[in-house]
């Protein structure tokens, strides 16, 4: 096994892993997914309930792609394409740092560059991705991966943000 294999691998089961609990969390259980909608309509999104859902289901699915090296830089620009959407609706106007009062965007931009540097080095030899022989490394799933999760989140803001105006 190389060191990149390894460090693909680790990468996989970390952000995947992490992702996928992510998203289950914000549906396990009817509440859950009401509050996630409550908040999602308090930021200014268009149909909360089905944002919600939307949500819940990309990380849970983005997360199972990237854990198992399946399609990873497809995955990993949903992934990103959300935590951009994030930045933008709530946590840009707290600052960079998590801890900041109302979470700033430190946590969705590091696992936005984790997920975008995974697109780049590829899924590793112990992938779906390798069985298969597709996304392999390089400019390509970097190039697909970003300009993917952009034009995902550009058009999900444009479509489903209507910020409030505030006094």
């Amino acid at each position: 096994m190389s060191t990149v294999d390894l460090a693909a691998l680790l990468l996989r089961f970390a952000l995947g892993g992490m992702i996928i609990l992510h998203g289950f969390n914000k549906m396990k259980n009817k509440s859950s997914l009401k509050g996630t909608g409550q908040w999602f309509a308090s930021i200014g999104m268009r149909y909360p309930r089905q944002q919600a859902l939307v949500a819940a289901l990309t990380e849970t699915l983005s997360g199972l792609f990237i854990l198992i090296g399946l399609f990873t830089p497809l995955a990993c620009a949903a992934l990103i394409s959300t935590m951009m959407v994030a930045i933008i609706v709530s946590h840009r106007s707290s600052g960079f740092f998590i801890f900041n009062e109302g979470q700033g965007w430190e946590y969705c931009a590091f696992i936005s560059v984790t997920a975008l540097s995974l697109a780049t080095i590829g899924s590793g030899k112990y992938s779906l991705d390798n069985t298969f022989e597709v996304f392999k490394d390089g400019w390509l799933p970097f190039t697909l991966c970003a300009l993917l999760a952009v034009t995902g989140a550009a058009l999900h803001l444009a479509l489903f943000y209507r910020p409030t105006s505030k006094p």
